[in-house]
């Protein structure tokens, strides 16, 4: 028998060396207590070894029943995770995305896990969460049907019925190539022999199903309640058009049916809101086969887009904002100085000029550079604040195109701050109000996200440091709410994200204030100090439309079209009712024309309701109808898009009626 045996029977023995060494064997063991501090800032103790989902029934069993994961120490885990040492946790349910998405996740196992059950010759790609759902790719000999996905979405309600367990296991490299070998799944052989060498790797199991995943995922397949699949489209392999094209199904679940219902009932609201129609049927923009992904704007698309541009330019005119315009074009060496050559070559399109290479630029800030560089400043300059609506051209996959959301070119509304390192935390919050005038204009909410050091990053440790440090000040001063995106930033910086909810609910990023040590080191930008010596400034990026290209989409979808009348590229369309009206309708045109307002007039040989239908379809702010009536008493009957008939008006009336409407947002 062991030492260990006998000392176990017997007990130990005071102040004797092998039973203290005993006695901190056992303090190590299963029973040790640790200490867990949650997400309110509270304490509680549990044994070692405990699971996320433990800490959760010791919280309440009401938490339990509906925990999906667990954030330990910043990283999102499962629920069957095992805690060893005191750390910080917290329990994320459906109403956190990250529950969401390991709850999509583990409903994208299930799908494809029906799969193989329907079609067993399916080989398995990737199947993560998204923002809104789930997809998982599949190398199969024809798409996928309408009738396949109904099939697919009836086995899935019969795994869900199931219930199965979902349990993790890990392999080592080798061992895990071999198992996915035995299954015949090439796809996931290669992602294994991408990771490193040492790595273990990790696995979940469901009923006969394996699939190859990091996780997380919920506990078992009866956690799933509402489930939907979507649509299909074609995918290549890691996104590379020179891969294999696969098939990818798109598909969503809630815990409640009820949930299920409304997101469906979004979906089908979307489809009428689509910027890509829309765009087409109000005469908007359009896109063609000879330039995939450069937009075409129209005359009424650049009336909306001027007016977008003049409101710019007028409150970065009110807050201190010099304009500047910079090339679309620049050397290479420029490129290799600001260390996009290096980072972000495969997304810019390049040229030669005078056997000299010479890129389109990505982005605006190596202009912006050139700029500030073109004189010498001094402490008194600054903050130098610079804007600019740059057109800039970024090579995106033709898979990854979408109307106006992703193009090839677009002008950022960049602006570039020169400031002084004490001024930092001012200049971050005049944006951050800047930011909240402009989105509260179109009766955006937004929720913030601050994304910090990414992997292929410039700069040292403390710069980072020091710069994100900054960016969470300026948050916490203005007591706004927001989460940790880790490793998202620019290369070049950390950055605060700004999310705008559409009138639908939806999430579109736009907005970015970014802090950049690099970009003055790299382009040796210097001001003269109170010393009288050189010092390096410290400069922000900001975008707040992010792309006019982009916000215009979201605002067509925002509003389904229906532009609020200071925005509206006709705000006022007139409607004769015979041809009698004729002249009297273009003196109105005059007069409103005169006063700013934007008008059009429709004196066709066409019945009035026919003209009222048409006019209504093309989401006019106001009709004027014109017909004997009118004429006489020097008026205007009008039609409000929103309110309907208004009734007879003298046109002096209804002029500063509208022009007070337009000025409550300018």
């Amino acid at each position: 028998m062991s030492r260990s045996f006998y000392l176990a029977q017997l007990g130990t023995v005071p102040n004797c060396p092998i039973c203290s060494i005993w006695d901190t064997l056992k303090e190590g063991g299963k029973n040790k207590m640790i200490k867990i501090e949650l997400k309110d800032g509270s304490n509680i103790e549990v044994e070692k070894e405990s699971s996320v989902l433990d800490v959760a029934k010791k919280i309440s069993e009401g938490l339990a029943r509906v925990a999906l994961a667990g954030i330990v120490n910043g990283e999102v885990k499962d629920l069957r995770y095992e805690l060893n040492e005191d750390c910080k946790l917290e329990i994320v349910t459906f109403d956190n995305l990250e529950g969401k998405k390991a709850y999509w996740h583990t409903t994208s196992h299930i799908m494809a896990q029906a799969i193989k059950r329907i079609f067993p010759e399916v080989k398995l790609a990737i199947g993560p969460s998204i923002d809104n759902g789930f997809y998982y790719d599949f190398d199969v000999e024809k798409p996928f049907t309408e009738d396949d996905l109904a099939k697919i979405e009836n086995e899935m309600k019969k795994i869900i019925k199931e219930d199965l367990a979902i349990e993790r296991f890990t392999l080592p490299r080798d061992e895990a190539i071999k198992f996915m070998k035995e299954k015949q799944e090439p796809y996931k052989v290669e992602l294994i022999e991408d990771l490193p060498e040492d790595e273990e790797i990790s696995f979940y199991k469901q009923g006969e199903f394996t699939d190859l995943c990091a996780g997380p995922h919920v506990m078992k397949t009866g956690s799933i309640k509402a489930v939907k699949l979507l649509t299909t489209s074609g995918a290549y392999w890691r996104g590379n058009e020179k891969n294999k094209m696969l098939q990818r199904i798109y598909g969503i679940s809630y815990p409640k049916a009820s949930q299920l219902e409304e997101y469906l009932n979004m979906l089908e609201e979307a489809k009428k809101r689509d910027h890509k129609k829309l765009g087409k049927e109000l005469e908007l923009f359009m896109m063609t086969g000879e330039g995939p992904g450069f937009p075409f704007f129209l005359p009424k698309g650049m009336v909306l887009r001027n007016v977008l541009e003049d409101y710019w330019r007028k409150i970065h005119t009110l807050n201190g904002y010099q304009e500047v315009k910079t090339p679309v074009m620049l050397n290479e060496e420029l490129w290799h100085r600001s260390g996009h050559w290096d980072h972000y070559k495969d997304n810019m399109y390049t040229t030669k000029i005078d056997e000299q290479d010479f890129a389109l630029k990505p982005m605006n800030c190596p202009g912006g550079m050139l700029v500030y560089k073109s004189k010498m400043h001094s402490y008194k300059d600054l903050p130098i604040r610079m804007g600019e609506l740059g057109l800039v051209h970024r090579h995106e996959k033709s898979g990854q195109l979408n109307g106006l959301f992703r193009v090839r070119c677009f002008t950022q509304d960049d602006a570039h701050i020169f400031c002084l390192p004490e001024q930092i935390e001012s200049e971050i919050i005049n944006l951050m109000h800047l930011i909240n005038q402009v989105y509260s204009l179109f009766g955006f909410t937004y929720t913030v996200e601050l994304s910090t050091r990414p992997e292929n990053s410039m700069g040292s440790d403390e710069e980072w440091a020091t710069a994100e440090n900054a960016l969470k000040k300026a948050l916490e001063h203005e007591n706004m709410e927001y989460v940790i995106n880790e490793g998202d930033g620019a290369f070049y910086g950390p950055k605060i994200d700004f999310h705008i909810k559409d009138s639908l609910g939806r999430d579109w990023q736009c907005g970015t204030i970014q802090l950049d040590f690099q970009m003055p080191e790299r382009f040796d930008l210097t001001y003269i100090g109170q010393d009288g010596e050189k010092h390096r400034p410290v400069m922000l990026h900001r975008v707040v439309f992010g792309s006019i290209e982009r916000f215009i989409g979201v605002l067509i979808e925002h509003y389904a079209g229906a532009f609020p009348t200071w925005l509206a590229p006709v705000q006022v369309k007139i409607l004769t009712i015979s041809d009698k009206q004729k002249a009297y309708a273009n003196k109105i045109v005059e007069k409103l024309m005169n006063e700013g307002i934007r008008v059009e007039l429709d004196d066709r040989e066409e019945k009035i309701g026919y003209k009222i239908r048409e006019a209504q379809l093309q989401k006019i702010p106001y009709m004027l109808i014109v017909g004997d009536k009118e004429v006489e008493t020097n008026a205007v009957g009008v039609r409000a898009r929103k309110d309907g008939d208004i009734g007879q008006m003298p046109i002096d009336e209804f002029i500063c009626k509208i022009k007070a409407e337009i000025k409550e947002y300018n």
